[in-house]
């Protein structure tokens, strides 16, 4: 039972110090932790966890959180999600993982398939029959702004339950979809609910790691999204070639029944909000758990509201921050070329190379080595930058100090897209234009991670920044492989990759360096900005 706390008046203006404020004395603190016979009785002020300190990556509002942590000793709670056991929480972690690795992969795995696609259908149109693999990335980018504050009002849990299991549904509705436009109907549902990981999944780790602990979680979370839509392809390639490509759509609905199998019966709550209003509620006295927690139930309590602020909020910061838009269009940009290239594969490496359908699945493990090492040299190498450059501070980080690695993975972006585009229209060797994707992927995950990490250290909706950037990028994911044969029939491949290049050198050199100098004041300036 929760006991009692009378609300104490913090200052609106400081998040910082209404945490200030929890430091009171002993007795206090042991007195503000809910009365739980099975989880504190007994317990000395010595055993209660301490791993729940720090502010989240992903709240909705960095000011209400202290708030809402002021009400109790939530840092401290055995119930917090931080205070679970390093076991309990790497579960949590590769359940949320696997279900964000399966969505992506649904999202290209049928990519090589595209031309049996357009023969099955009688699709005659190169954009009809590029919109069957990326209008997935429409509703994949509208989606979060519904699933996540679903997930803020109901729990993460059962938004990426319910999204895991209609993803299985409709992949099984692609697969014996009669006609091409029940084919691109049932991709768009697809979409919707399979952005339920990545409306949820990076809010779940920042729910179970402080900031000092969550860089290896979040890293292995991240690969899901990259890597899945480049293994898809490889195994879509060969089943295609096999035993057809519907069959594509029913594996990857069998992957969707296999996380469920896994997740369903040992994955639990982790969204601190919800975690404390479901033990609030149980309170007798409904009155007595609102006068305990007045933040919580206020800002929590109005599913209209959470609606509508989660919504909203990203298209505010793309329109008033110029940090947020140039960050989110860059990544945009090298997204729309990602999946470009998987609209194109088909055409250039059967078609220029004389693969067959299976093997030329295997083209797309250039860009799987690039994220895979770019994972384990750009992470550390951020890390290390980002750590010498805090020494340096006086031990005081700053956003800014993301920028070395931002800048040092853009040059690689560059130079992969020029590498692949005229590596491949001179039919040099089909190694060639392989290493090149392969360096597009090394800096395309260099930067990913600096931009994302940059807009959660800058701005006080971090969960909105993200959104934004999310929404944005997958807009141009569906956008590009659309024109892109156009392009490429007017330009050449080697023309089109370099203008691709040219756009990436002029949104991607220019404006981090500029952030390096400036970022700072023009962070000092915004009221988006914490």
């Amino acid at each position: 039972m929760l006991l009692p706390v009378a609300p104490r008046p913090f200052p609106d203006s400081d998040p910082r110090a209404c945490i200030q404020g929890l430091q009171e004395p002993d007795h206090i603190l042991r007195n503000s932790v809910p009365s739980h016979p099975e989880t504190t009785e007994g317990r000395k002020d010595t055993d209660v966890p301490h791993g729940g300190e720090g502010e989240s990556a992903f709240p909705e509002d960095k000011k209400e959180e202290a708030l809402e942590n002021a009400e109790e000793d939530w840092a401290h709670d055995p119930i917090n999600p931080r205070n679970w056991s390093m076991h309990k929480k790497w579960v949590m972690v590769t359940i949320v993982s696997l279900y964000t690795f399966v969505t992506p992969l649904g999202s290209s795995m049928m990519a090589p398939a595209l031309p049996d696609i357009a023969k099955h259908y009688g699709i005659t149109s190169q954009t009809e029959v590029a919109a069957t693999l990326s209008v997935f990335l429409v509703t994949f980018a509208i989606g979060p702004l519904f699933l996540a504050p679903l997930s803020e009002i109901y729990g993460r849990t059962w938004v990426l339950h319910l999204g895991n299991l209609f993803f299985l549904a409709f992949n099984f509705g692609c697969a014996y979809s009669p006609t091409v436009t029940d084919l691109i109907g049932f991709r768009i549902l697809s979409g919707f609910v399979g952005s339920a990981p990545i409306a949820c999944g990076g809010g779940t780790i920042s729910d179970l790691f402080s900031e000092k602990e969550r860089a290896s979680a979040m890293a292995i979370y991240s690969l899901g999204p990259l890597l899945g839509p480049v293994i898809g392809p490889v195994a879509g390639g060969f089943i295609a070639e096999t035993i057809g490509f519907k069959y594509i759509f029913v594996v990857v609905a069998g992957l969707a029944f296999i996380a469920a199998v896994v997740g369903i019966p040992f994955l639990r709550e982790t969204y601190h909000p919800v975690i404390r209003l479901r033990r609030a509620r149980k309170v007798a006295d409904p009155e007595k758990a609102a006068k305990a927690h007045p933040h919580l139930i206020a800002e929590h309590g109005s599913k209209v509201h959470r609606l509508w602020v989660d919504m909203t909020r990203p298209f505010i910061l793309l329109t008033r921050s110029i940090i947020c838009f140039l960050l989110s269009a860059y990544m945009a940009l090298m997204y729309g070329i990602y999946y470009l290239m998987f609209a194109v594969f088909p055409d250039v490496f059967t078609g220029i190379y004389g693969f067959s359908i299976g093997v030329g699945g295997l083209a797309y493990i250039g860009l799987g080595v690039g994220f895979f090492s770019a994972t384990l040299f750009g992470a550390y190498f951020a890390d290390q930058v980002y750590a010498h450059l805090v020494a340096k501070n006086g031990g005081k980080g700053k956003p800014e100090f993301r920028i070395p690695a931002l800048i040092f993975g853009s040059i690689f972006v560059p130079i992969g897209v020029f590498w692949y585009g005229w590596s491949a229209q001179a039919r040099i060797h089909w190694i060639m234009p392989i290493i090149g994707t392969g360096i597009f992927g090394f800096g395309m995950m260099t930067t990913f991670l600096p931009i994302q990490l940059y807009l959660v250290d800058t701005f006080t909706y971090a969960a909105s920044a993200l959104a934004a950037a999310s929404v944005f990028r997958s807009m141009l994911g569906f956008a590009f492989p659309l024109f892109g044969s156009q392009m490429y029939a007017a330009l050449g491949l080697g023309g089109g990759n370099s203008l691709l290049a040219g756009l990436a050198i002029v949104l991607g050199i220019p404006f981090p360096i500029f952030l390096w100098f400036y970022g700072e004041r023009m962070r000092a300036t915004s009221s988006l900005a914490r």
